[in-house]
């Protein structure tokens, strides 16, 4: 391989101004094991995605002369000596990172926030992100998300709903987080949320909105209040009947695992239903009760999404850190959907050199056979590197490589869709969706 043709590694400074190396090229991690880049493992970073650099931990390039690793500390400027930070992408939705930024954390005394940091460098103009594209969809393209769009929508929506509980919580999600799903309900479009569940059955490292003592902010808070039936079928019907491609969907990362309310949520699928025939009701779980799963697919789910970050027991229970389930329960969830015949989706949250080791592969193998998932999500896992790699049993080795993991899956699955979006159900079942 010639080195001297891998993109320059980036670097920040003090203050986080990016620069690109003059010699330095661009190494990933593999969990925590620095990799070779490899052809066509990169992809031109696209326009809505963004750069983090890492304070206090500086950035390991690779030289091209001798291949080696080198921890880069510092750099000599015409201003004098400047030290060197790490830089990290976070890429577009709909893209699977294939590496974790090459950086030395052993200075760092603080946890990252959480988001799905990624290895990037730069070569002729371009920033170069070690990624690929497991599905486009335009639903989900953020150049239409406009705020300008969002904002008389949001005024419009207020004239005929009742500003206050549930419609007020996404009023806030859509306009202080971004929060797309909920953007979508004002925009009267596509996938809405519908948070309903206050309370959590697991402690998940990366829990994305209840995070009370772990040295870090969650992304993004809590519903605070259990909203109605009366609100929630309201706000489903009018989605549901207006929306193109319309989906509703429990259970969002504003809230705690919506099983704990399976029956507000029952109830309310039983009159939605008796409402309106049209669109998909979706289920987003973390699949820990599996006969209270049972009651909501037999009021009338359409479709359900079990998340797992890995199809191995002693993997999951250390990052789920459940209270009152085991990963056996979560198989059970996953076979009593396929036996019940809604649409059954596993939410994978990948993580590479953890999620590529030999060893997951088989796992998730096995789970695909036995359980007939119809659809495998593929989602960065949003968290801390070390964070994640220093509470995961020990794996020794680099992984195989998120593209070889995923063509080894579609080769033994290829019936299995393969993807990142939830799916309506009725553009889901006829035909294979994912775009890998």
């Amino acid at each position: 391989m010639d080195y001297a043709e891998l993109p320059y590694m980036l670097y920040a400074d003090e203050k986080g101004r990016v620069y690109d190396h003059p010699y330095y090229r661009m190494a990933g991690f593999s969990g925590d094991c620095p990799v070779h880049i490899k052809a066509g493992e990169l992809l031109p970073l696209p326009e809505f995605s963004k750069l983090f650099y890492i304070p206090d931990s500086h950035p390991v390039g690779l030289d091209p002369e001798t291949g080696e690793y080198l921890i880069v500390e510092d750099i000599e400027t015409e201003n004098g000596i400047s030290p060197c930070f790490a830089v990290s992408a976070f890429m577009e939705p709909g893209i699977v990172r294939t590496l974790l930024p090459a950086a030395d954390y052993s200075l760092k005394s603080y946890l990252l926030p959480t988001w799905a940091y990624t290895a990037v460098g730069f070569k002729d103009g371009k920033y170069r992100a070690a990624g690929l594209w497991i599905e486009y969809n335009k639903r989900w393209d953020p150049r239409n998300y406009d705020d300008t769009d969002l904002v008389p929508a949001i005024e419009n929506y207020k004239k005929n709903h009742m500003c206050k509980g549930l419609v007020a919580h996404l009023i806030d999600c859509a306009t202080d987080n971004h929060c797309f799903a909920a953007k979508n309900l004002f925009l009267e479009r596509w996938e809405a949320p519908i948070p309903v569940s206050r309370q959590c059955n697991a402690s998940c490292l990366g829990c994305l909105s209840l995070q009370p003592d772990s040295g870090f902010c969650a992304s993004h808070y809590r519903i605070s209040e259990r909203p109605s039936k009366d609100e929630i079928v309201s706000l489903a019907v009018s989605h549901l009947d207006k929306a193109p491609v319309p989906i509703v969907s429990f259970g969002q990362g504003c809230e705690g695992e919506p099983l704990t309310e399976h029956r507000l949520i029952a109830e309310s699928i039983r009159e939605i239903r008796k409402r309106t025939k049209r669109g998909t009701i979706n289920l987003n779980t973390n699949g820990s009760m599996p006969e209270q799963l049972r009651i909501i697919i037999e009021s009338g789910l359409d479709s359900v999404r079990i998340s797992m970050n890995s199809a191995r027991p002693s993997f999951y229970h250390r990052y789920y850190r459940p209270k009152t389930y085991t990963f056996d329960d979560v198989i059970q969830s996953i076979l009593i959907s396929g036996e019940l015949g809604v649409y059954t989706m596993v939410n994978y949250l990948v993580f590479p050199g953890i999620t590529d080791q030999k060893e997951e592969v088989a796992a998730l193998k096995t789970l695909l056979k036995e359980t007939g998932v119809n659809f495998l999500h593929l989602k960065n896992l949003c968290i801390d590197p070390q964070l994640y790699i220093n509470r995961m049993p020990p794996c020794h080795f680099p992984g195989m490589g998120i593209k070889n993991m995923i063509e080894e899956i579609k080769d033994s699955f290829p019936d299995l869709t393969v993807g990142y979006f939830n799916q309506p159900v009725q553009d889901a079942r006829p035909e294979k969706r994912g775009c890998f």
